[in-house]
């Protein structure tokens, strides 16, 4: 299957998990079209200022690859710089947030898989 940019479903979070801002989360393909264990395939752009809040991933796993920007990445209290060609796994009820700290959006491709 391929599926064209201009084909993907995109929505807008306000304030996502509890963050500040906007993120924009580009849907590449939909739940009932990954027939593995994935829930989610996205790319999620994180704009400047703008934040992920803390959350838990139970029962799953989420990762992230950073395609563009950088940020600052907390992993159950254990903040960490983020750059392009990071990965992140978390999960098994970790608690984790992600914020955009440079000038340009932060850009990554997440999965949750269950």
């Amino acid at each position: 299957m391929i599926r064209k940019a201009n084909e993907m479903n995109k929505d807008v979070m306000h304030q996502m998990r509890g963050g500040e801002g906007n993120v924009e989360i580009t849907h590449m393909f939909k739940k009932e079209e990954l027939k593995g264990k994935a829930r989610l395939c996205a790319k999620i752009k994180v704009n400047p200022g703008s934040s992920i809040g803390l959350h838990e991933h139970v029962d799953e796993e989420e990762i992230f690859y950073i395609i563009r920007g950088k940020g600052i990445f907390d992993d159950n209290g254990v903040e960490t710089d983020l750059s392009v060609g990071d990965a992140i796994i978390t999960g098994d009820g970790a608690a984790h947030s992600v914020k955009n700290n440079g000038q340009e959006p932060l850009e990554m491709v997440a999965v949750i898989l269950t």
